[in-house]
């Protein structure tokens, strides 16, 4: 065509759609709202939702959906609009806004209508599309975001969490889960949502969002629901699936990492020390121990947690990590807890199991080296020397008696160690080395100490450098046979009928050089003798007299026949 007939065509239809558009022979549209996406378009037979202004020429108004406070919804092309309304609504896009004229012979033509339309009258409408629907159409999904990891998606009869938008198909909003702060919460396939949601939901991830247009029918249909919703209208939901399960869920494991030696696995009764993270399935953290820097700790399959985790902690290793998923009935149920974990709530715990023990269990014993032709062991009230390297079951150092350079010692029975390590130290030859076990009932308690956790299991490496005979607990000398007769004369070493720590000193020393006894082990003899020579100077005048002196063994008698 040539640029001057385009002109003069363009100018034509400029003066048809403003001016006086003469004999018309069809309806003359003006597109002047054309949206940037256009998904569909209006066809023969669709059902169509729209809000109109009808004028004549003039500008008078004839009609207006807008005044009455309700949209025009029917079906085109098939007789039940005026035929010049039928045409001119013909591929609009929804949100699409046209000006239309309407010759009289496409509208009331020559008869009008009665009191509102004189006959012969053109007819000016200025129209905008809400809604195209066809009875043939099925319900739209549109995956907008997936998580990569996915190991189940919802079924009938799951109970779902999600926040929903939901608008009209022209985007009008009518319902928002995010503006009440709270997820919507039901089951899925039994009647309680419109047939649209339940069937939109089918398939989804927990953490997957999708957009999901329902047609009518399969929404609110001829009804429409409350002042938001009119009837036949199309509905638009964004869904982002929170979380679902099933009430017939039990708890669901994986296992993350477990240790390649795994000699003994948590049961009923066990107290186990771990540390966790909490998360609900959209990944929202809820509480940690690592943020309180401290493990929590808890019998298991006693009710002290809630049931879920009771389960989910059965038959784990020291140093396992596992990954516990709950759902609700098994968890905080319909009213979960606090402000942090709502109501029905799928609960995942990634869990690292510290360590554990049971209230009975004794220390546990390795001997990694035991030297040949052992023959003579410790027993308590021995005095012993020996290495240590002290650690918690996850490998945390603690102590180390390389770090101070020299043994550790100390008398066995005497209540200098805690009781656990006591017992391992037993029945040991000079330069055996062990790895003990020791539960905390046998060692630093629920308390703990300087270092040491509350209800921690310990790991000692000990080696036993060197040992000493020991004496019966409340003696610091014993004799090999019978003491001398006439032991008071003998110890007066100058015969001045008194005995001065010097003298009581140096009797003693060569007892024990000469192998007639010997004094309680330690790293202190000079000590020990002094507290002796203290029992024996009972008035405290720093000279023995023949009455003060007496055997331990004679003093145990006379205290026997003060009670008899």
């Amino acid at each position: 065509m040539a640029l001057g007939s385009l002109i003069l065509l363009l100018s034509l239809l400029g003066v048809l759609g403003l001016g006086d558009p003469g004999p018309l022979e069809d309806v003359v549209i003006d597109r002047y709202y054309i949206p940037k996406i256009c998904l569909r378009e209006v066809q023969m037979g669709d059902f169509i939702r729209y809000h109109y202004n009808g004028t004549f020429k003039d500008g008078k108004k004839f009609d207006s959906s807008y005044d009455r406070g309700a949209t025009v919804a029917g079906v085109v092309g098939v007789g039940r609009l005026i035929t010049g309304m039928d045409r001119g609504l013909q591929g609009m896009c929804v949100n699409e806004r046209r000006h239309l004229i309407v010759p009289p012979h496409l509208g009331y033509g020559s008869i009008g209508v009665a009191g509102l339309i004189p006959p012969d009258a053109t007819l000016y409408f200025d129209v905008v599309m809400l809604d195209i629907w066809n009875k043939n159409d099925k319900l739209q999904i549109t995956t907008l975001s997936k998580p990569e990891h996915c190991n189940r998606t919802v079924e009938n009869s799951d109970f779902v969490r999600y926040h929903y938008n939901g608008t009209l198909l022209d985007g009008t909003p009518f319902d928002s889960s995010y503006s009440k702060d709270s997820t919507y919460d039901t089951y899925v396939g039994t009647g309680w949502l419109i047939k649209g949601m339940d069937q939109g939901l089918l398939g989804m991830c927990a953490g997957e969002k999708r957009s999901i247009i329902i047609p009518p029918f399969l929404a609110y249909g001829e009804k429409g629901y409350g002042t938001v919703i009119p009837p036949q209208a199309s509905l638009v939901f964004s869904v982002l699936l929170v979380d679902f399960h099933n009430p017939k869920d039990g708890v669901f494991l994986e296992h993350l990492e477990v240790p390649a030696s795994c000699k003994r696995r948590a049961v009923t009764g066990d107290f186990v020390r771990y540390h966790y993270n909490g998360t609900l399935m959209d990944g929202t953290l809820f509480d940690s121990s690592y943020s309180r820097n401290h493990t929590y700790n808890t019998y298991i399959g006693k009710g002290y947690i809630i049931p879920g985790m009771d389960q989910g902690l059965q038959g784990v290793c020291m140093g396992e990590r596992r990954r516990v998923v709950i759902p609700p009935h098994l968890a905080y149920g319909e009213n979960g807890a606090g402000d942090k974990i709502p109501g029905s709530a799928v609960l995942v715990f990634d869990v690292h199991i510290i360590d554990f023990h049971n209230p009975a269990d004794p220390v546990e014993m390795e001997t990694v080296y035991r030297p040949e032709g052992c023959n003579v062991t410790t027993r308590n009230r021995d005095f012993v020397r020996y290495h240590y390297n002290c650690s918690l079951l996850d490998g945390t150092k603690l102590f180390s008696s390389h770090d101070y350079g020299s043994p550790q010692e100390v008398t066995l029975g005497a209540n200098k160690v805690i009781e656990g390590l006591n017992r391992g130290l037993l029945d040991m030859c000079a330069g055996e080395r062990r790895v003990l076990i020791i539960p905390p009932h046998l060692g630093h308690g629920e308390s703990g100490a300087r270092g040491v956790p509350g209800s921690a299991v310990l790991r000692f490496e000990v080696e036993l450098i060197s040992m000493e005979e020991g004496v019966p607990e409340g003696y610091l000398f014993i004799w090999h046979g019978d003491p001398p007769e006439n032991l008071y004369e003998q110890m007066d070493l100058n015969k001045d009928g008194q005995i001065p720590a010097d003298e009581f000193s140096t009797f003693i020393l060569t007892q024990v050089a000469e192998g007639k006894g010997r004094l309680m082990p330690s790293s202190d003899p000079d000590k020990v003798i002094a507290d002796m020579f203290k029992n024996q100077d009972r008035n405290q005048d720093g000279k023995i007299t023949a009455e003060e002196l007496k055997l331990k063994s004679d003093e145990d008698q006379e205290k026997i026949h003060e009670e008899l």
